[in-house]
Formats: C-alpha cells, structure tokens, sequence
C-alpha cells in the first residue's frame, strides 16, 4: 500500500451507493475522498478547476446532469489525461462482456467493478478488490506523471541541442537548406551531404537527427579519416573475447551503440574497400558482422554521410563501391560555401561576436567604418569554420572596435598596394620598384574581383578586359 496520500473525486447520485463507497475506502486512511457530486456537469467544472488535485475518479457510468458513461469519461480525460478513472454500474455485468468493458478502455477507463456482483456464489468481489484498484490507478497515474516529466526534460535536452546548433544565415541558399534539412528529417532514408570543407557537413547532420523522430535517440558522429584504417572494422562493428590478439573482452562497436538512432559518416570517401563490403550490408539488411562472432545481429541505424570529394569520380576509379555509393546518395543535400552566401557573413559575424564575447566576459565591439566590407569581400578557403576562428582572434586584436587593419590581421591576408597605403604600412627599411607593386596590386586585385564573380567571364567584363586578355594577365601573375 503506497504512503503518498491519493486524492479521490466521487461522481455518484445515490446516497446508499455514496455511503458503500466511503465505507468501503474508510479503513484505508492513504485514500481521501475529497469531493462527491452527483452529476456529470458539476463533475467536468470541478475536474476543471481542480484538475492538478484529482488521482483517481471513482464514478458511476449511468449519471444524471446529461453527461454520462463513455461521453464522461472522453471529457474527464481530455481536461487532464493523467487522471484515471474506475468505473462502478449496477448494469449486469457478465464475464464475457468483451464488448463493454473495450468501450470503457478504449474511452479512458482504467478499470470497471459492479455495484452488486449478479452471482455471488460463482465469483469472488471484495472490497479489497476495490481498493486494490485505486491504488493500481494511482501507480499508473504517478508513471504515467515520470514519463512525461522525463520526455519534457528530453524534448528540452532536444530543444537545447538545437538552439546551440542553428543553421545561421538569411540567404537564399541556406534558407533552401534549412527546408531541406527539415524535409530529410521526416523520413530514415540515407542521406549523402556534399560540401567544402568548413561549410558545416555536421552541423547540417545533427539538424536532421534531432529533428527526426529519433532525436530521443544516439548521435555518433564518426570521422572516417582518423580511424586507421587497419582498426575501422573492429572501431564501428565491434569485436569479440579472442578474436584477435589484445581483444580481452567483448566491445560494443560504434554501429551497436547507435542502435535506434544516427551514425554520421564524416568524411566517408576516406572509408577503405575492404571494410566497405560490411557497411553496404548494413545499408541493405540492417546487420552487422561483429569480429570473431559466426552470427551476425540486426541493428536499426539510420546512415547519414558526407564528404567534399567527387565520390561518382571515385567509383570510376574503382575507389569506392558503386553500390555502397547508390546506397549513401539515395537523398543528397549539398551545403554551401561562404563564398556562395556572401549576404550571410555579417550575420554570422554578429552571431559569433555575441557568442565570444560573452564566452570571454567582453562587451561586443563595433565595426569601424569598412571594415565589414573587407570580410565580405575575402574569398574563404575555409569557410565558416574559418570565420569562426577569424571572429576570435578579431576580438583578441580590438579595443573597443574593431578596425580594417585588426580584420586584415585576424585573416592573416595580404593586403594590396591600396590598403597599405590607406593604413600607412609602408616598410621605410624595404623600398620595392615600382613594377613590383603594380605586380602585387594587380594580382591581389584580380583575385579579388574573381571572387566576386560565378566565372572568368564575368570578372573579365567587370575588369572591362577581353577574355583572352584576362586569361593571359591570370597566367603571368600566377593565377592560372
């Protein structure tokens, strides 16, 4: 018998029936009946009203005040599910009354007893019974409680995980993204993701997991190119005692662990042939082949891979699988570059500034005047991940505000004839001729325009140069 206090609500309209129940629970202190009312209307404002309160409601299924029965129940329940509720009729109630008693389950009951048992001399009724069943229903509404007090704190763990994981960015390429992500999240199909390096490959992979409806679930992120390649086999399906010499016990592998959730292939080009076999088997039949085990076992995982190599080039090659290949690209999603959404580097400038700086305890400092333009008009060999890394050394640089000269630093770049004269950063001790200035300028120049332009055609016309006269500058300046 619990100890915890079960709070009861009595929906009853005959006194004699009223008096057995108080009767019946009076032994019992643990089970208070805090409220009796005899109809279904005055039952529905009070459960309203002191909803939180109620355990358990002990009513009879033909009420009066117009709601009744099953219609009584669907109200009480939709008011507060984790109430339950035992049902008692005076109806004759047989055995075999399959029919009934699903209609009071199926409407929210937890249990049902008669009033006055039809053959006293075939079946057992005890009061006992009775109070038996509260204290079931009260079990089953303190679980039922912990259950959704557990998922609130996952969904919230959920939640979390995805605020610090944003996709950040108002262009339209990453807005094409952010629906992509959502719409391969509503499904467990394998998903191949292309991109630089720097772009986000994972990022992009934890949105899909923790969108998906098994973000309850493990996300094992797994970097093919730091496994070696002589360990991968044993590192993602696991080994067992003595299958090998230095395997003293059994190992779980990264796939076994995941069972129920995500693997995130990262950088899967690097995967080597002859592990690639088992993980097509995977892909096809859910089953991983363990080391030194004759049986293989069925996982259920879901495969998202990337990479920033031209994998259809190396299945020509015979680098890769063809049919592990068509297995990982049944869904492709390809992440920008920086240089492709050149409108979201200020917004992703300010989002990493806030983060550092309150990382650091620093109040966020401002932009001198252009200086956002010389981060807007880098190209970004390393993307994001780049930018990240030039936002922190920025704020190590500034004081109060961050100059051109302190960007230009952060990047580390050379800087062209024009903005070291603008910054005053002539070396009196190293005179250059004058041609190897114009050189420099003209090449820093060049670079800069290309990376403004989708091709060399354009940059040509931007430059108000012939094509081929652009292509022979780019040659003699080493840009070709």
């Amino acid at each position: 018998m619990t100890n915890d206090t079960i709070h009861i609500l009595v929906i009853e309209d005959e006194e004699f029936d009223v008096r057995r129940i108080i009767n019946t629970v009076k032994p019992y202190p643990q089970v208070k009946i805090d409220d009796i009312v005899s109809s279904g209307a005055d039952a529905l404002n009070l459960v309203s009203k002191k909803k939180s309160i109620y355990d358990v409601v002990i009513m009879d299924f033909q009420i009066a005040g117009g709601v009744m029965g099953e219609e009584l129940i669907r109200e009480i329940k939709r008011i507060n599910a984790l109430i339950q509720i035992i049902v008692i009729t005076k109806m004759t109630i047989h055995q075999t009354d399959f029919d009934f008693a699903n209609r009071l389950i199926q409407a929210g009951a937890y249990w049902f007893c008669t009033k006055y048992p039809g053959d006293i001399e075939s079946y057992i009724y005890q009061p006992t019974d009775f109070i038996l069943s509260i204290v079931n229903a009260f079990e089953k509404k303190r679980l039922e409680s912990d259950n959704i007090h557990t998922r609130r704190k996952l969904d919230k763990n959920v939640r979390d995980i995805l605020s610090k994981k944003q996709i950040i960015g108002v262009s339209e390429p990453i807005k094409l993204l952010r629906d992509q992500i959502q719409q391969f999240a509503e499904t467990n199909a394998s998903v191949l993701i292309y991109g630089k390096s720097g772009t986000g490959k994972e990022l992009v992979a934890t949105n899909i997991h923790y969108l998906s409806s098994r973000n309850l679930e493990s996300f094992v992120p797994i970097n093919c190119g730091s496994i070696p390649r002589d360990l991968i086999e044993s590192e993602l399906f696991g080994f067992e005692k003595g299958s090998f010499t230095g395997a003293q016990e059994n190992r779980a592998g990264l796939f076994e662990r995941a069972n129920g959730g995500t693997i995130f292939l990262d950088e899967v080009s690097e995967f080597p042939l002859t592990a690639q076999s088992k993980l097509l088997r995977v892909l096809q039949d859910g089953q991983i082949d363990k080391i030194g085990r004759k049986k293989s076992y069925e996982v259920d995982v879901r495969i998202i891979s990337a990479t920033n190599k031209d994998l259809e080039k190396m299945v020509q090659e015979r680098k890769f699988r063809e049919d592990l290949f068509y297995r990982l690209n049944v869904l492709q999603i390809y992440v920008p570059s920086l240089q492709e959404r050149k409108e979201d580097i200020p917004v992703l400038t300010d989002h990493y500034l806030n983060r550092y700086s309150r990382e650091m305890g620093r109040i966020k400092p401002e932009f001198q005047e252009g200086a956002m333009n010389v981060l807007i008009d880098y190209h970004w060999p390393g993307n994001v991940r780049q930018l990240q890394n030039v936002v922190q050394r920025m704020l190590f640089l500034s004081r109060g505000e961050i100059s051109r000269a302190n960007v230009v630093d952060a990047i580390g770049m050379k800087m062209s004839f024009t903005e070291r004269r603008q910054l005053y950063q002539f070396d009196r001790e190293n005179i250059l001729p004058l041609k190897e200035i114009e050189r420099s300028f003209r090449k820093e120049y060049i670079k800069f325009v290309r990376s403004l332009c989708k091709t060399d055609a354009e940059a040509a016309q931007k430059l108000d140069l012939a094509p081929p006269n652009y292509f022979r500058i780019s040659k003699e300046l080493g840009l070709k």
